[in-house]
């Protein structure tokens, strides 16, 4: 088996603004109702001061980053993603997205599995979300028919 194309303890990273307007319009995009993501004035009134964005926001960035970096250099998918929330996504923040390789297994009937770990912070260093990935990095065998 050919060796995989990551290495451990390589890092892929990206950056993201939350605005009020992108906030708005992915909730109301997915069907998320809950007025903490649409009333500017209900939320001001609340523990979090302002608008949040829906979990599903960025956690749908996170995994689009995992995405974008397995297929990068050949065909995969992903088999899982754990998050765990440590604080609220606010209107007008910036956030840093570091995901790190921390697994590397081969898989005979695939090629290899890509461990990954996660965070999403702010400035301050303070996380946002922790996130766990498992992902196939597809081998050209593995691509054939069934």
């Amino acid at each position: 088996m050919p060796d995989s194309r990551f290495r451990l303890g390589e890092q892929f990273t990206d950056q993201f603004t939350f605005t009020a307007d992108s906030i708005r319009a992915f909730a109301a995009s997915s069907g998320d109702s809950n007025p903490l993501h649409h009333d500017e004035t209900f939320a001001r009134t609340t523990r979090f001061g302002g608008l949040i964005a829906a979990a599903g926001h960025y956690t749908s960035l996170m995994m689009g980053v995992v995405a974008r970096a397995i297929t990068s250099r050949g065909p995969g998918v992903g088999l899982g993603f754990t998050f765990r929330f440590h604080r609220a996504v606010h209107a007008g923040e910036t956030l840093h997205l570091v995901w790190t390789v921390t697994g590397i297994a081969p898989k005979a009937s695939l090629g290899h599995i890509i461990d990954m770990e996660g965070t999403l912070s702010r400035a301050d260093g303070s996380v946002s979300v922790s996130a766990t990935s498992k992902n196939v990095e597809m081998s050209a065998e593995s691509m054939g028919p069934r």
